[in-house]
């Protein structure tokens, strides 16, 4: 930084006395909190091997209970040894150089540095690609509904599941609560809606009339169809986004504080203690449409919501196997290469544990 000089002072002009200092600790960059680890089965991280491989997972099978009466003939039952396919068909990578001249003229190490943040980048990239999946949702970079026979990983773990492999039934929407359809054309799943979306919830603290709906109505909702459905109460999990969040945190404070019942702080994207029943985690990689849920509108919208998913872990397998992290020397540079490779695979095991809503601010 040159320092200022009088009018007429001439002596070192161009202020080459004063040199430049670059600093030895880096700005890292900031860095959203991954949960998919946290919330899905892993059970077969250690069965994968390449890109294309496929898994079979065995389903259990189901035992009939017949009435007895004496001197009933009985009638020996065949087991059906039904299964279904998880294909591993996700795979992403880095690659980047550095010369030797730059290596050797730096003052810090920006392989080391370079390849930490693509090791949160591969994690950043497969996380919102796994929200997305088990949310219905496709593409993180330009969210898009999974509606096409092509979006099935593999084969679906219940024939009654849509293309997106959810149940119709677990996707909560504005009709759920009192409100109503935007009218308009249908879209994939029959639902009206003139952008072919069903109409998101709006939520406020405290709820409301006309489909305005409190957070905790949300998930109180969500619990009861798990207990309907006889889910595990351990082990249920809840993924919101920060506007979620805020909203849920407006609530009453003592139907939270007895909730939570701890003053843990959060760890990992993970808010402390439990509400309702479920692990909350606050995730940026959820999928959203338009301007996403932070967009106003008391009816609901089909153009700017959010999407919160909730689930048991026993919902959603990852199966995650880094195939290659390598360093090798350039062919045409004097220079290092580093790159990696992440492969993994994704499968919804059991839809009937996955509840999702689109959501807005009302």
């Amino acid at each position: 930084m040159a320092f200022p000089s009088a009018s007429g002072y001439n002596n070192l002009p161009n202020g080459n006395f004063s040199p430049i200092i670059f600093s030895k600790k880096v700005q890292i960059a900031l860095r959203k909190a991954s949960v998919v680890d946290a919330v899905t089965n892993t059970d077969y991280s250690g069965e994968i091997a390449n890109f294309g491989d496929s898994i079979r997972i065995i389903k259990e099978p189901t035992v009939n209970v017949t009435t007895y009466e004496r001197g009933t003939a009985l009638a020996t039952q065949d087991l059906t040894d039904a299964d279904f396919t998880m294909v591993v068909d996700q795979a992403n990578y880095f690659q980047f150089a550095l010369d030797d001249i730059e290596e050797a003229h730096s003052h810090v190490s920006f392989g080391d540095l370079a390849s930490d943040h693509a090791g949160y980048k591969l994690r950043d990239t497969m996380d919102a690609e796994v929200l997305g999946y088990m949310s219905g949702w496709k593409t993180p970079s330009s969210w898009a509904r999974r509606s096409a026979s092509g979006d099935i990983n593999g084969t679906k773990a219940d024939s009654n599941a849509g293309n997106d492999e959810l149940l119709a039934a677990n996707k909560l929407d504005i009709t759920d609560f009192g409100g109503s359809e935007l009218a308009g054309s249908a879209d994939a799943g029959g639902n009206s809606g003139s952008a072919g979306e069903v109409t998101s919830i709006p939520i406020a603290a405290g709820g409301g009339s006309g489909g305005i709906t409190s957070p905790l109505a949300i998930m109180n909702r969500m619990a009861r169809l798990m207990d309907s459905a006889n889910v595990d109460t351990d082990g249920r999990w809840l993924v919101v986004d920060p506007v979620f969040a805020e909203v849920l945190m407006d609530e009453s404070s003592k139907l939270i504080n007895s909730d939570f019942g701890g003053g843990d702080e959060m760890r990992n994207g993970r808010l402390p203690g439990t509400i309702r029943g479920f692990s909350i985690y606050k995730s940026n990689n959820l999928p959203y449409l338009g301007t996403g849920p932070g967009a106003t509108s008391s009816t609901g919208s089909e153009a700017n919501f959010g999407v919160m998913v909730a689930g048991h872990a026993s919902a959603v397998a990852t199966a995650q196997q880094i195939a290659k992290t390598e360093t090798f020397r350039s062919p045409t540079t004097f220079a290092d290469i580093y790159r990696g490779l992440n492969l993994y695979g994704r499968k919804i095991l059991r839809p009937e544990t996955l509840f999702t809503a689109n959501y807005n601010l009302a």
